[in-house]
C-alpha cells in the first residue's frame, strides 16, 4: 500500500495549522510557530517513510529548504504596524506560511519516497524542488481557503482569540492546545 494518501493528509493538516500560525499577531512568534509546525510535519513524514529523524536533522533540512524566507519575515514584521499592518501581515503570513509548509512536505515526500534520508539530501536540489513546490503551494493554499470557506475563517479567528487569551494568562498552554486541536479537527 502506498503512503501517499496518508502523507497528503499529514501535509494538509499541517498546512492548515501553519496558516493559523501565520495569523498570530505577534511578529516573530508567528514565524517560530510555523517553523515548529513544519518540524512536526517533517517528523511525522519521516516516521511514515521509516526515515530516521532527530530535531537537529529536521532543523537542518527545513532551514536548507526555507533559508531565512525573507518574505515570511517581512510579513511577520508588517504586523508591527498598528491596525492595518496586523491585517495585511496576517493575511500575507498565512498564505506564505501555508505555501511554505506545503513545499517542505512535498519535498520531503519526494526525497523520502526515493530512498533519501535527512542525512543525504543535496541542498541545491532540494532547494530547487522547494522553490517550485512553494509556487504550487500558493495555489494549494488558495484552494484550501476556498474549500474551507467561512468555517475556516471562523476557526482561524477563534484560534487568534484563543491565542490572545493564552497570552493574557486566561488560558493555560494545555487548555489552548486542547481547544486548538478541537477546532482544527473541524477543518
Amino acid at each position: 500500500m502506498t503512503q501517499q494518501p496518508q502523507a497528503n493528509g499529514i501535509i494538509r493538516s499541517h498546512v492548515l495549522w501553519a496558516m493559523g500560525g501565520g495569523l498570530i499577531p505577534i511578529p516573530l512568534v508567528d514565524f517560530a510557530a510555523v517553523t515548529a509546525i513544519q518540524l512536526e510535519m517533517l517528523q511525522q513524514l519521516a516516521k511514515l517513510y521509516d526515515v530516521n529523524y532527530s530535531p537537529n536533522m529536521g532543523k537542518t533540512f527545513v532551514t536548507a529548504l526555507t533559508g531565512t524566507t525573507l518574505a515570511r519575515l517581512g510579513a511577520s514584521f508588517i504586523k508591527a504596524i498598528p491596525g492595518i499592518g496586523t491585517m495585511i501581515g496576517g493575511a500575507s503570513m498565512a498564505l506564505t506560511s501555508g505555501a511554505s509548509t506545503y513545499a517542505v512536505g512535498q519535498v520531503a515526500i519526494a526525497h523520502f519516497s526515493s530512498g533519501g534520508t535527512l542525512n543525504n539530501f543535496v541542498e541545491d536540489q532540494v532547494k530547487a524542488a522547494y522553490d517550485s513546490a512553494f509556487e504550487r503551494g500558493k495555489g494549494y493554499v488558495s484552494d484550501l481557503e476556498n474549500e474551507q470557506g467561512n468555517e475556516a475563517a471562523d476557526v482561524y479567528q477563534t484560534l487568534e482569540k484563543l491565542g490572545q487569551l493564552k497570552e493574557q494568562g486566561i488560558l493555560t498552554d494545555e487548555e489552548f492546545q486542547a481547544k486548538k486541536q478541537e477546532l482544527l479537527a473541524r477543518l
